[in-house]
């Protein structure tokens, strides 16, 4: 009976703390027009918009809203805030290599814990006419320097480093899926279930660079293996390709560093010398993912049907 009581009040605590965070959605949506009001405007009449805990979008009296305790951050929570000092983190993905191999995928869903099907990183099959052969497009989060997703979230829970990564915090975010419409490069998933995990793994402390525990009814996404790069090693990802398809480093220094060869050299002459480009450049998002085009391929093109079956058989 104790047992049942305390996972009641347990409950009832997290209800009530996921509806403060809605109703704090507004609060922090109408930022900009608190810091404006004054007793004067208060009492003129003028309304913000808020919403509420049932989602929806309600207008208040200035006067009438009450400021409660700014939330208290882990020591994990406040270290993932903080970017890397000095650096400004980028990815070069050279298309002529990516023969769909799939093992960035792997490591991505092994470090972050998630299902097969949730993995941070989309290989598409693209073909950009009828007549050139088809290639593959591997998609992260392209960790935009103007990101879309980090200006429509409600309580802060997606942002964005000095450092160039954008994360998120799933302490604080309450599955609103704003961040998921905003985003125009789909990269970004929802938990729709709760992760089998024991009842340890569960109380673990929640690692904002790691995302994990993952959590159900909350937004996962490419973190750009931000606890790999605080302990100086390249993703996950990068690492984990065996084709060289991965190229990773710093635009303030310059530098990037291919995975499978480990070979360095300047970001900004791979670029220029391999006609370099961002996806859907024209939205002014300011991608920090680079393409280089699938010219002087490795390896011809397989069908991604074919590809599957070899690819189950190679998994057992």
């Amino acid at each position: 009976m104790k047992d049942q009581q305390h996972n009641s009040t347990k409950d009832s605590r997290r209800n009530f703390l996921k509806q403060s965070a809605l109703l704090g959605a507004g609060v922090v949506a109408g930022a900009g027009v608190l810091a404006s009001c004054n007793n004067e405007a208060a009492g003129s009449g003028e309304k913000i918009k808020l919403l509420t805990a049932t989602g929806e979008l309600v207008e208040v009296d200035p006067s009438q809203i009450k400021h409660v305790r700014k939330e208290k951050l882990t020591e994990l929570q406040e270290r993932g805030r903080e970017g890397l000092a000095g650096h400004h983190w980028t990815w070069v993905i050279d298309l002529s290599k990516c023969k769909n191999a799939r093992k960035c995928m792997d490591a991505c869903v092994g470090a972050h814990e998630l299902k097969p099907h949730q993995s941070h990183i989309n290989v598409l099959q693209m073909q950009d006419s009828k007549s050139t052969a088809p290639y593959y497009m591997p998609t992260p989060c392209f960790h935009c320097d103007n990101p879309p997703c980090t200006k429509v979230c409600p309580v802060n829970a997606t942002f964005k480093r000095s450092d160039g990564i954008v994360l998120i915090d799933n302490l604080r975010c309450i599955g609103c899926r704003f961040c998921i419409a905003a985003c125009p490069y789909s990269a970004r998933r929802f938990q729709w279930f709760e992760p089998d995990y024991t009842e340890e793994q569960k109380n673990r402390v929640y690692d904002v660079e790691l995302n994990v525990p993952q959590k159900k009814g909350t937004i996962t996404k490419c973190l750009m293996s931000a606890d790999r790069l605080r302990i100086g090693k390249l993703p996950y990802c990068v690492s984990a390709c065996p084709n060289g398809v991965y190229w990773f480093g710093d635009k303030l220094e310059d530098t990037v560093t291919n995975g499978t060869t480990h070979e360095t050299v300047k970001f900004s002459e791979l670029i220029r010398d391999n006609a370099g480009y961002t996806y859907f450049e024209d939205l002014g998002t300011k991608p920090q993912v680079y393409y280089l085009p699938p010219k002087n391929r490795t390896a011809p093109y397989e069908p991604v049907d074919k590809f599957q079956e070899k690819y189950q058989e190679d998994r057992g």
